[in-house]
């Protein structure tokens, strides 16, 4: 019986806001084979602790030797700067050889009775990794490489936005990895749904949207299937009032609009003290107008295009709402006129404070700054929100700046810098930021049981 004719979707590229490939619409009926077949391979690949470090490594160098083919397509379908590409790609290897190098520690339960227990750790299962649009190789990396060192297998499925780039990998990662032990499936839901509530799925990782989220630990829960969900954020920059406007105008620019303002963990709301609020705006504002934007495949480009049509009308709707409400844009404020999802870098000032571009996550290429009397009023607003991904403190005086901190409702804070993580560190939101932690040893135990074995220290029975 011949087999059915895989159907087919359309990429469209965010530069020009045309289809320029397809990707396979994986059929849901296949999903049980998929699975199958991970768990098959699970057996194998969880024996053998040297032989998966070697294969991660492997996967780490062929990872780098594809840089050339994977970075212009990663651009070309998600939008970003060429060198942004390469260095997600960097990013990948680099967090494959991190993990490769990583392993569980077997502990001793000394309690005083005769008997000798030991903690080991087992692997979970198949494990299924639901990647977003923004940072698909580097986040899906994110997921894998920490399960698949501690023994798992993986389903992988990025976003119907972005799967050719993340196809890719897959081909080039299955020169290194015995087969089934990681495959990528692409297709528009329920594909992803169904994957999430899959029986045969032992771990479900996810980085979205908090409706998704939800739906996704919703799916999983029947299946007592355990899940790390990364729900994005609305981090806020606190500009304390002997901070150097200009010293860090630079940084607090790139760290608001890097990948087009497409970070989870970017500045998305700065709270400026009222008496330099004007300058503050005024920094953001000139570098707003005059950072390049354009394809990620031109050299010059510092800025690219939103990803997709919907997140643009999103970003034009919260943008428009804001100026009917009394805003004024202190630089751009409306969408380019181009082909494209290009939308012009946007200061934001005079916002109401319950704004939905104050209070919600805009996801582009959108900044309020607010202005603030006390700086209880500052580290209030900046916490009242349903997020809490991360925040920033900025100022001269760092022991005052680290006590500011202190106070935000995050899982991660930084000084006079923002949204840098290290691979040895964890990972994690509270609130509707998410839940469970990813990276450093937290993301590889999260990905693990525990084993107890209790021996008599002398005799037999």
């Amino acid at each position: 019986m011949p087999h059915p004719r895989q159907e087919r979707f359309a990429v469209v590229d965010p530069a020009t806001g045309e289809a320029f490939d397809e990707a396979p619409d994986r059929r849901t009926d296949e999903l049980d084979a998929v699975v199958g077949r991970a768990r098959e391979a699970w057996a194998g690949w969880r024996a053998d602790p040297g032989a998966r470090t070697a294969a991660l490594l492997a996967s780490a160098d062929a990872v780098e030797a594809a840089g050339g083919e994977l970075a212009p397509l990663l651009t070309r379908e998600q939008g970003k700067p060429l060198a942004e590409s390469y260095a997600e790609i960097a990013r990948t290897a680099a967090r494959l050889r991190h993990f490769a190098a990583m392993a569980p520690e077997t502990r001793t339960i000394n309690d005083g009775r005769p008997v000798h227990s030991e903690i080991r750790w087992r692997s979970l299962g198949p494990v299924a990794a639901i990647v977003p649009w923004n940072f698909p190789l580097q986040l899906a990396s994110a997921k894998f490489a920490p399960a698949l060192a501690a023994g798992n297998t993986v389903v992988l499925k990025p976003s119907p936005f972005t799967p050719l780039a993340t196809r890719l990998l897959g081909s080039v990662l299955s020169a290194a990895l015995p087969e089934g032990v990681l495959t990528v499936i692409t297709g528009r839901e329920p594909l992803g749904a169904l994957l999430a509530s899959h029986p045969g799925i032992r771990h479900v990782t996810f980085t979205g949207s908090v409706p998704t989220g939800r739906a996704v630990a919703a799916g999983a829960a029947p299946g007592l299937a355990r899940v790390t969900l990364e729900l994005g954020g609305n981090d806020a920059a606190v500009l304390l009032d002997d901070v150097e406007v200009e010293a860090v105008a630079d940084r607090l620019f790139r760290a608001a609009f890097r990948n087009c303002g497409q970070v989870c963990m970017a500045v998305k709301r700065v709270y400026a003290p009222a008496r330099l609020h004007a300058r503050v705006v005024e920094a953001l504002a000139e570098r707003a107008k005059t950072v390049v934007v354009g394809s990620g495949l031109d050299p010059g480009t510092e800025l690219g295009p939103v990803n997709n049509a919907a997140q643009l009308a999103r970003v034009e709707r919260y943008t428009a709402r804001a100026l009917e409400e009394g805003a004024r844009a202190a630089a751009g404020g409306h969408r380019l006129d181009r082909p494209g999802y290009f939308y012009a870098p946007t200061i934001l000032t005079d916002v109401p404070l319950d704004s939905a571009v104050v209070m919600e996550e805009q996801f582009g290429p959108v900044l309020p700054v607010l202005p603030y009397g006390r700086l209880d009023e500052a580290v209030e607003a900046a916490n009242a929100t349903r997020y809490g991904l991360g925040g920033s403190v900025w100022g001269t005086d760092l022991d005052r700046a680290e006590e500011v901190a202190g106070r935000l409702e995050c899982g991660t804070a930084w000084i006079n810098h923002h949204a840098e993580l290290s691979l040895d560190q964890p990972f994690a939101g509270i609130k509707d930021s998410g839940v469970g932690v990813a990276g450093g040893p937290w993301g590889l135990y999260g990905n693990l049981r525990p084993f107890v074995v209790h021996r008599p220290m002398e005799g037999g029975l």
